[in-house]
């Protein structure tokens, strides 16, 4: 059992393809024809029933109620045609279907009355060369489960997250598998926090690059000013989208580990209570990328404010120097005959000196003062 928590994600493609005709399907049609539905599959003690011909989700649930097992469907942005069929067939939620269907739901988890809806918010991180201000650092899917006595839905929306690689690894754990489709669930939620931590993780070096440069006067050389601010706005907006995925998960978690379900095996659910807890984690981690982004913003923010003044205090001083020179020759540039030192053969050369002389006092105060 120790194997439910290092699953890891995606579903088996299979050949299966169906057509939804008015209701329903044509097993006829050929499985090579592309389909939302990306592997139909029934399993019984936990081992996957092999037939000679893939399945169609119709002939899948005859044969699950006829000789035991459940069915387990995935499918990838089926259409609200394309998903009809299915809905009918295993008598699912007109409410849970249309969220199926449109997607773009916050993570939740609903009760109906033989089964139970369950939401997930994939995260990937993007790998890039050099975070900038344009960098998309996290991308989100999701992943929509319905969960019967008797059956197990995905729908996945996404161009990743897929779960072939979990449907493998559960195939290779029949024991595990024999639980039932609660089994399946917590794969999922496992599997799905797994890449929240894996997502954190990366987006804390990202944190720890960016506060490095902030803080490090010697690597913000030669780069323009503001950059840094675009770079750390980008990381929060993408922490944001982060949390959106973690924070609303927290409580269907807590649901699932602490309060009995009949859908849900004993067995299984204390396994969820592990999940829930490798999710405070994240959600904790995710808060305090929050609050730290706030407080480099902020520390940036005052940082180019000082350097400003720094500027301007400099700008001040030089026109403070230049404003002697500029006031001598304002002085003797008027058309006056009776001028200090006008007529006087060392008149010139003193006046330069005197000039020179004012500047470099003020200079020399101004340097002292910090303002150059």
């Amino acid at each position: 059992m120790s194997m439910i928590r290092d699953l890891r994600a995606v579903v088996r493609p299979s050949r299966v393809s169906l057509r939804k005709e008015s209701g329903t399907y044509d097993a006829t049609r050929s499985p090579a024809t592309p389909s939302a539905v990306v592997d139909c599959a029934v399993y019984r003690d936990g081992r996957r029933i092999e037939t000679e011909t893939p399945l169609t989700p119709h002939e899948a649930v005859r044969l699950a109620r006829r000789d035991g097992g459940f069915v387990w469907i995935g499918l990838h942005e089926p259409t609200e045609a394309e998903f009809a069929g299915i809905a009918a067939e295993f008598g699912l939620h007109p409410l849970a279907v249309e969220d199926a269907v449109q997607a773009h739901q916050r993570p939740k988890l609903e009760r109906y009355d033989d089964s139970l809806f369950t939401v997930f918010k994939t995260i990937h991180y993007v790998e890039h060369d050099q975070l900038d201000a344009n960098s998309e650092v996290v991308e989100s899917g999701e992943v929509m489960c319905f969960t019967g006595r008797d059956f197990f839905i995905t729908v996945r929306h996404g161009g990743k997250g897929s779960l072939r690689a979990l449907r493998h690894r559960l195939q290779d754990d029949p024991e595990l598998l024999a639980k039932g489709p609660s089994a399946v669930l917590h794969a999922i939620a496992d599997h799905v926090v797994d890449g929240y931590i894996a997502v954190a993780d990366a987006v804390q070096d990202d944190i720890d690059e960016v506060e490095i440069e902030v803080f490090s006067p010697g690597r913000r050389k030669g780069t323009p000013r503001g950059t840094d601010a675009g770079r750390i706005y980008q990381l929060k907006r993408e922490v944001l989208e982060f949390k959106r995925a973690v924070s609303p998960l927290l409580r269907p978690m807590q649901l699932l580990s602490e309060r009995p379900m009949r859908l849900v095996d004993p067995d299984i659910q204390k396994y969820f209570r592990d999940v829930a807890d490798h999710l405070a984690r994240v959600q904790e981690q995710v808060i305090g990328f929050d609050e730290l982004l706030n407080s480099i913003l902020q520390a940036n923010l005052a940082q180019a404010s000082v350097a400003q003044n720094e500027d301007m205090r400099k700008i001040t001083s030089w026109a403070a120097i230049i404003a002697v020179p500029t006031m001598v020759c304002g002085v003797y540039g008027m058309n006056f005959d009776h001028m200090p030192e006008l007529h006087w053969r060392y008149g010139y050369p003193v006046i330069m000196g005197i000039t020179v002389v004012i500047c470099l006092g003020i200079h020399r105060t101004l340097k002292r003062n910090g303002w150059l």
